[in-house]
């Protein structure tokens, strides 16, 4: 028989915050505790069997008013990927102009998640 694991989390899925006990037992969530909405234990389970954030960081841009481009995933990535994700947009350039949604990358590491411009800069001079 597999020993419990208690987990303590505060939920993010509305301004709430319910502060959540959950408790894993052989790689599943079994409950989910002080939540005061459904919410509560979905962001519970995809927490802790499968971590995702949006990436956000800054890439080069070559010939743009300014010499960085904020670039985000358009959605989550597992959270396990996020480092290899800096490592790989720390070497990417991209030539101005540049509009706000533009896809910049598209399936970003194989996730099938689009990296994109967060803001539009426009070229110099």
């Amino acid at each position: 028989m597999t020993a419990a694991d208690e987990r303590e989390l505060i939920c993010i899925s509305c301004p709430v915050g319910c502060p959540l006990s959950v408790t894993v037992e052989g790689g599943e969530v079994v409950a989910v505790r002080g939540n005061k909405c459904p919410k509560g234990i979905t962001y519970a389970k995809a927490e802790i069997l499968d971590p995702r954030r949006i990436l956000t960081t800054t890439v080069r841009i070559r010939g743009g008013l300014l010499p960085q481009l904020p670039v985000r995933t358009r959605q989550a990535i597992p959270k396990s990927l996020l480092a290899k994700g800096m490592e790989a947009l720390s070497r990417y350039e991209v030539d101005a102009p540049v509009r706000i949604g533009d896809v910049l990358i598209s399936d970003f590491l194989g996730t099938g998640v689009d990296v994109i411009a967060s803001r539009s800069i426009d070229c110099a001079g």
